[in-house]
């Protein structure tokens, strides 16, 4: 089976083709270009597709909550304008003529953590994503837990700062306005002045920087109490990381140094850990669901 899987976040979509036994290849990084919305996406995506030959799958995971059954995107954040009720798998299969799946980028990851990464052999888990916002996926007696209207684990709109900083998604004092990359990013760049994305922060020449360690121990210290309010209502066992920032190793040390000591005791058994497959979770993931319609 040749499945061509696509992983479309705010910043990038990444693409590659999956074999049977979900080994990657050909695999590509494009700007999502998200301020043009929707339609302008998916278009990209079916342009991609078209350029291959003798594909057996489509597989989507993208940003948005997603009733995976029917394929749509029942909602989104104008971090994507104009892709709410998108109908992405019709869209496709009318085009392309290839069976397609669609899911939630932050399940697909859980689920490729689940099959293949950070949480084999764990039947409950959560998993939380860093960009351009915080995504979040719950994963229960071995599957995923996706609530009445398919949009359970939007993690990153638990309110942590009651009535703070206005979010994309019309509320205020959401947990990935002080605690995404995209906030660590405005932080660092209002104190230096410069352009600075996340790989840079973390370079010798600013990580060094007194100014930039404060900034940075203050985002860990917003993301612990965001991963708090998670294990006292989930109580799981393991908590899986993911975003291309959160390979940094300081991160997830000081998080490990720091979280522990403000759980009850009866919480203390969680372990915290990074994703096992980094960028290519959401590939992997959907992928994997799409090799079984």
């Amino acid at each position: 089976m040749k499945i061509l899987t696509f992983d479309i976040g705010g910043t990038n979509i990444k693409y590659a083709l999956s074999d049977e036994n979900f080994n990657l290849s050909d695999k590509h990084t494009i700007p999502t270009d998200a301020k043009k919305g929707g339609q302008f996406i998916i278009n990209k995506v079916i342009e991609i597709i078209e350029s291959y030959e003798n594909i057996d799958r489509v597989a989507i995971s993208t940003a948005g909550q997603v009733d995976s059954v029917n394929g749509i995107v029942v909602y989104s954040t104008d971090n994507i304008p104009y892709y709410t009720g998108m109908m992405v798998k019709k869209i496709i299969e009318n085009k392309t003529g290839i069976p397609t799946y669609v899911e939630n980028d932050v399940n697909a990851a859980a689920t490729g953590e689940a099959k293949f990464g950070a949480a084999v052999g764990t039947s409950d888990f959560i998993c939380l994503t860093f960009g351009t916002g915080i995504g979040g996926a719950i994963y229960l007696n071995n599957k995923l837990y996706k609530g009445s209207s398919s949009s359970a684990g939007e993690f990153g709109h638990i309110i942590t700062h009651a009535g703070g900083r206005s979010c994309t998604c019309g509320g205020e004092g959401c947990f990935e306005q002080y605690a995404s990359a995209t906030s660590l990013v405005k932080a660092v760049n209002k104190i230096t002045g410069k352009e600075l994305n996340g790989l840079e922060i973390f370079q010798e020449e600013n990580f060094s920087n007194p100014e930039i360690r404060h900034v940075i121990d203050s985002w860990i210290d917003e993301i612990i109490i965001g991963l708090k309010s998670l294990i006292n209502i989930f109580n799981p066992s393991l908590i899986v990381l993911g975003g291309g920032i959160m390979n940094e190793k300081y991160i997830i040390d000081l998080i490990d140094r720091k979280i522990y000591k403000q759980l009850m005791d009866s919480f203390g058994k969680v372990k915290i850990v990074n994703s096992k497959l980094g960028n290519q979770a959401g590939l992997l993931g959907v992928a994997y669901e799409a090799s079984k319609i």
